[in-house]
């Protein structure tokens, strides 16, 4: 009986997996692997809470397969050299693997492929995994990319993903290829206390509670920080436990304004993956400089140090901050307002927050996270790029009760209404416990420090001075699930 192997990297399902399905054809036997992979350790990016839930996807992965007479077979080390000896232990004449786009994920496909070669192996590379539309399947007349979201949904909008494929009933897996022990989350010390469980049970049990109930005012609701009506699933659809073609089918199918507001944030994630893959090096560098002179670990230390420990006397703010270390997620209008106040009301250089965001994240991912955090820098793809959150007035809206800052900021918890957002008003009778600080930076000083960086004030074009907080303009403000 020929074999195959299928490489699983971050597509860790059964369910719609067009390369398990063409390494299955012609009755062949499969080889599920995956490779703990030591150039990401390496790089920083194997942090406690992507690694536990990791663990958790893949334990779920190995169940599922010998649920259908097959087993998930583990190696760790390089890539290309653990897949290569796993193909010749079973005599392997082909590799099947999703394609992504990262710098990273080029130079693996390109090494995997000539050393496969090399054997006298064939590599098969299957779109369609990862995202609903892959990246450079739209571009616009006279450029590799879309630049700008509006126009790029339009398209994607009418650009159908296939239809998803159900689990295969068996996975026939040869059993002379040896294993490492399939990891464990009990494994992974350093996570967040409240990390949320992973597998491909788990995201697709959440997808279908959730269309079924929260989905249905998604799209009035996302925003509601304490009423938290958010999906929840971009975890899941980072590892690859739930497949974003199949997100998309079954939201439409179920239908309304809150479905088809789901859909457009998973066009989102397409979207910025399409940037990424025509532009790689906007992962750690601008993609349309402001010529900014941020400030650095160096010289804003304090300030950094406050907004990582939700220290900084704005109660949204430190909220949602608190939120991200205590879950390893972070509400999506949480993550807008943070990464304002970082970058634009403490000037500081959007690169040092996007590496804490992937500290901790569970759904840290390079295309979303680099990209997002560039939006609300201004040196991305927003082509409004000096507007400014205000936290307070951010606050007031999308928590006009306080329900979210009393959650996460017990210090305040006996402040009621929306005074909650600015302690520091208080009457000296009502002011929060003396723990909680003041503000480390007057909103009006941090406006006017961004204005003079970025030259705003003799530049009466554009922006002008209308950007401290727009409404939000949802055909261009990018929701992080």
């Amino acid at each position: 009986m020929t074999v195959s192997v299928v490489l699983f990297t971050n597509d860790l399902r059964l369910h719609d997996h067009p390369p398990l399905r063409a390494a299955l054809g012609g009755d062949r036997q499969v080889v599920p692997l995956f490779v703990r992979d030591r150039a990401i350790e390496k790089a920083g990016f194997a942090v406690p809470n992507r690694s536990a839930f990791l663990a958790d996807c893949l334990r779920d992965l190995d169940e599922g397969l010998r649920a259908r007479g097959g087993r998930l077979i583990v190696r760790s080390g390089d890539v290309v050299r653990q897949t290569c000896a796993v193909a010749a232990e079973a005599g392997a004449d082909e590799v099947h693997m999703a394609g992504e786009h990262t710098r990273y994920a080029r130079h693996r496909e390109d090494r995997l492929r000539a050393a496969l070669e090399a054997d006298g192996r064939r590599l098969y590379v299957h779109d369609g995994v990862v995202t609903a539309v892959e990246p450079g399947a739209l571009t616009p007349a006279g450029s590799d990319h879309f630049a700008v979201f509006t126009p790029y949904f339009r398209r994607w909008n009418d650009h159908r993903p296939h239809e998803p494929l159900t689990a295969p009933r068996r996975v026939p897996v040869p059993d002379t290829v040896s294993s490492e022990p399939v990891p464990a989350r009990s494994e992974v010390t350093g996570t967040s206390p409240a990390l949320a469980a992973g597998g491909e049970k788990e995201g697709r049990k959440r997808l279908t509670a959730w269309l079924r109930g929260a989905a249905t005012a998604y799209d009035t609701r996302h925003d509601d920080l304490a009423g938290d009506a958010t999906s929840r699933l971009s975890p899941h659809l980072h590892f690859g436990t739930l497949s974003a073609a199949e997100a998309v089918h079954r939201a439409r199918r179920a239908g309304g304004p809150g479905a088809e507001a789901f859909v457009r944030q998973v066009c989102w994630r397409d979207f910025h993956r399409q940037v990424l893959a025509a532009r790689p090096a906007c992962a750690d560098r601008d993609y349309r400089t402001r010529h900014d002179q941020w400030r650095t670990d160096e010289t804003a230390a304090d300030d950094i140090e406050a907004w990582k420990q939700g220290m900084t006397g704005y109660p949204i703010v430190d909220a949602a901050m608190r939120q991200l270390a205590h879950e390893g997620w972070m509400h999506n209008r949480g993550r807008l307002l943070t990464a304002s106040f970082l970058a634009k009301t403490l000037y500081v250089d959007w690169r040092i927050g996007a590496r804490h965001f992937l500290s901790l994240l569970v759904d840290g991912d390079i295309a979303n996270n680099q990209l997002n955090w560039q939006w609300v820098a201004g040196t991305g793809t927003d082509s409004r790029p000096n507007r400014v959150l205000n936290p307070v007035i951010q606050g007031k809206r999308y928590d006009p009760d306080g329900a979210y800052v009393r959650r996460w900021v017990p210090e305040l918890a006996g402040v009621e209404g929306p005074a909650i957002h600015e302690p520091w008003k208080l009457p000296p009778g009502r002011r929060p416990r003396q723990d909680y600080p003041d503000p480390i930076v007057d909103l009006a000083e941090g406006l006017a420090r961004f204005r003079r960086a970025r030259d705003l004030d003799r530049d009466r074009g554009g922006d002008g001075g209308r950007s401290r907080d727009p409404d939000p303009d949802r055909d261009r403000e990018p929701a992080r699930e």
